[in-house]
């Protein structure tokens, strides 16, 4: 294995109070080694120098623990939706084994990168399916069924909020990834997330450690059912966003 200096990884997961092993380390480099010579044939990410990758990707990634505090202990179920190269579902995954984790991309082709990584870096209780929010929020065995729904893929709250609640259980929340400051943008959202059951709970604003990359996760929780109608065909949410009437 090359040899990757780790130090300011390391100094970074100790600013969100996470201490990592020798084997998570492993799996971490093998990651981005995977994610690299796939990035040579197909288009994963634009950020491949080792350093940012750590900082952009994996830190970025496992920095849900300012939202979920509890997260080291308990044995939640996640799913990342839009889900890409696997982020930030599979740092989550390597950095707390004891979550449950669901993979969600609309691309076959990256769902096979996934499944290299889930299957060269011996993960378990992670799985990666091929699929649209659309259509797999209204499957039996994935609506309503999880703790907390993540998402770091790019699109307005509203459209993300039809995509994303209809997985979390009640009580559950979900938590975007946003690298903005977002008031205009949850002022439109306002009532999508309002008919999709959801309640506004936390921003949780920081910058990446030892760094000015500004982060916000932006917390809803679940407080009722959503309505069955919801979320509508494939492709309605982006076009057509639930808005104020």
């Amino acid at each position: 294995m090359k040899n990757y200096n780790c130090d300011y990884f390391i100094q970074d997961l100790k600013e969100f109070d996470l201490t990592v092993s020798e084997k998570q380390i492993e799996q971490f480099i093998k990651y981005y080694e995977l994610l690299t010579e796939w990035n040579s044939f197909m288009n994963l990410t634009a950020i491949t120098e080792f350093d940012e990758v750590i900082k952009k990707h994996f830190v970025d990634s496992v920095s849900l623990v300012r939202a979920i505090s509890d997260i080291k202990e308990k044995e939640y179920t996640l799913i990342d939706v839009g889900t890409g190269a696997g982020f930030p579902g599979i740092p989550l995954k390597i950095m707390f084994p004891n979550l449950k984790v669901v993979l969600l991309d609309s691309l076959n082709k990256r769902v096979s990168f996934l499944n290299e990584v889930i299957e060269k870096l011996k993960l378990t209780g992670i799985e990666a399916y091929h699929g649209r929010a659309e259509d797999f929020a209204n499957k039996k065995e994935f609506r309503e069924c999880f703790d907390f729904c993540v998402s770091r893929a790019v699109a307005n709250l509203a459209t993300l909020s039809e995509y994303c609640i209809p997985f979390v259980k009640t009580e559950g929340c979900f938590i975007s990834y946003k690298s903005e400051k977002i008031t205009e943008e949850y002022e439109c959202a306002k009532e999508a997330i309002k008919i999709l059951g959801g309640n506004y709970l936390n921003q949780v604003e920081f910058y990446l450690p030892n760094s000015d990359i500004y982060r916000n996760l932006f917390v809803i929780q679940k407080i009722n059912n959503t309505p069955g109608k919801f979320p509508r065909k494939a492709g309605l949410p982006a076009k057509e966003p639930i808005t104020r009437k």
